[in-house]
């Protein structure tokens, strides 16, 4: 296959679509007359409940991009990018264990806002500006490249411009208008599209490739292990055990637009059991978005480009109707992200920016703050939209973006989580140091390519400079308050925790759900190590 083979969709399929670009929209419109406080917009009035919080952090995640990527490069280089899933049990543990809860206690609208408490404004305007970057730049345009390459199929002679400028002002209305609370309703039902979706494909590839036989026929055994050498290029297994868990920590438990999902939780247990339940829903992904990219290199081996497989998968598997539901789905995934990254982006700019110039500002007046932000945010991402054909290369690009921004941030925030000794003199010291050299590496590795070294392994290097130096600083710089210590994990707070929790049913017990969370993730990672 040389060429990009073009689709089309039966009428029935055009009118599913319809159907939930209507409902969604209509789910913004309703909650919009519900939301009166800048609690009600940016935080779902903090009465989230746990089914709703840990769909739509499953559906913000598994996004366009993701779904793309995922069979992508099962398809070009085997299943070990799976690793960057069943990783996020581990880290929603410790995160549910640990700090979820002095997040939700401390009453904050955003993670910036949350190291200030720990420390000092100046983490604060620092992790915003470089969260919104991230958001923006990088998230944005990996659903938008992701949502390119589904449409070229579909509409090859239309302005794909045009099209995902579309996508972006539907996201951005109901956002606009429901704010958190729309986000999260329409990613649960985003969410059940999806999996519906991925379940069908799943199933129908492995009947067409002939079975498991059929599927490892062939195949290099190396494809289907998880645990890769040194020297593999995609996910060795020392980047597995230090950069892997860095990064997704900072998407999981650092990152505002998921995060946010967490602050809107009704009370800590509701936080954890949504995290947790998250967790829960990453493990299939294996079996229903991976393989079938392993599957692929049988019924579709001469695809021009690895990105093509799960749009293929769809068009060439699926039925006229179901095809339809399918495509909602994706496009659900490619909106999850965009209305994610949208809300997230308002309210860092109208809580850490607008907030502190303006702080006599009531919460209606934030609100239609962040409703005009959030419109603006939306502009952007349409006018960026123009940009997605050079992203076959940029894409891969602005991955490892993470890799040299975050693991600084990442150490300064588990440091102040665990350890009382950590002050924001040495924090700041701490970023400062972490970003400089994260600069200087990306010159010398990415730029004037002096060196190879892999960016699982840049993370760590990082971390670790911040982390020593924050050390040291910290011994130079005022002790914290009680007020700051107050947010720090101690070994009292669990036995006090412990107290309070006797007599609870195992399956309300976080503890309980975490082992056996754990134990599955454990034994799946076993069987395909």
């Amino acid at each position: 296959m040389s060429e990009v083979a073009k689709y089309e969709l039966a009428t029935i399929d055009l009118i599913l679509i319809g159907i939930y670009f209507l409902i969604v929209l209509g789910i913004g419109v309703w909650l919009a007359k519900k939301n009166q406080t800048a609690d009600d917009y940016f935080l779902a009035g903090r009465g989230m409940i746990w089914p709703f919080i840990g769909l739509s952090l499953f559906a913000s995640n598994i996004s366009s991009t993701t779904l793309v990527g995922l069979a992508g490069d099962a398809y070009q280089t085997g299943i070990s990018v799976f690793n960057y899933e069943w990783m996020a049990s581990i880290v929603l543990v410790v995160f549910a264990f640990f700090i979820l809860p002095f997040i939700l206690r401390s009453q904050v609208f955003t993670l910036p806002e949350f190291l200030e408490r720990r420390f000092d404004g100046r983490l604060r305007l620092y992790f915003s500006g470089l969260t919104l970057f991230l958001n923006i730049v990088v998230d944005t345009a990996g659903s938008l490249f992701a949502g390119a390459l589904l449409m070229k199929l579909v509409f090859p002679e239309l302005d794909i411009s045009v099209t995902i400028a579309v996508l972006a002002v539907i996201a951005g209305v109901y956002t606009i208008a429901g704010g958190l609370a729309a986000v999260i309703y329409t990613d649960a039902l985003q969410t059940i599209l999806l999996l519906i979706g991925a379940v069908v494909i799943s199933f129908t590839a492995f009947n067409e490739v002939g079975g498991w036989a059929g599927m490892t026929e062939g195949l290099d055994a190396s494809r289907l292990s998880l645990i890769r050498p040194l020297g593999d290029p995609g996910v060795p297994w020392l980047g597995l055990i230090t950069g892997v868990p860095l990064l997704g920590f900072y998407f999981w438990c650092a990152n505002q637009f998921m995060a946010q999902r967490i602050l809107s939780a009704k009370n800590v247990d509701h936080g954890r059991w949504g995290v947790i339940f998250a967790a829960f829903l990453k493990l299939p992904v294996l079996f229903l978005m991976v393989l079938p990219g392993t599957m692929a290199i049988h019924l579709f081996p001469d695809l021009p480009h690895a990105n093509l497989v799960y749009p293929t998968l769809m068009f060439e598997l699926l039925p006229a109707g179901l095809l339809g539901l399918v495509m909602a789905g994706f496009v659900a995934a490619l909106m999850s992200q965009i209305d994610s990254t949208l809300n997230a982006a308002s309210t860092l700019v109208t809580m850490d920016f607008i907030r502190r110039w303006k702080p006599n500002l009531d919460g209606r007046a934030l609100m239609k703050v962040g409703r005009w932000i959030t419109g603006a945010f939306m502009v952007l991402a349409a006018l960026w939209a123009p940009m997605i054909e050079s992203f076959s290369s940029l894409f891969q690009y602005l991955q490892m973006v993470l890799s040299y921004t975050v693991p600084p941030i990442v150490a300064v925030y588990l440091a102040g989580a665990f350890w009382k000794g950590a002050n924001a003199h040495g924090a700041w010291r701490g970023v400062v140091w972490g970003a400089g050299t994260g600069l200087v590496l990306f010159v010398v590795n990415v730029v004037l390519k002096w060196t190879h070294i892999h960016f699982l392994y840049v993370g760590p290097i990082l971390f670790v400079v911040a982390f020593v130096v924050l050390v040291i600083e910290s011994r130079r710089g005022a002790a914290s308050s009680s007020e700051q210590l107050d947010l720090v994990w101690t070994r009292e707070y669990y036995q006090l925790e412990t107290k309070a929790m006797k007599g609870m049913s195992w399956w309300q017990n976080y503890r309980v759900l975490s082992v056996i969370l754990l134990c599955v993730t454990g034994a799946l990672v076993w069987t395909f190590a």
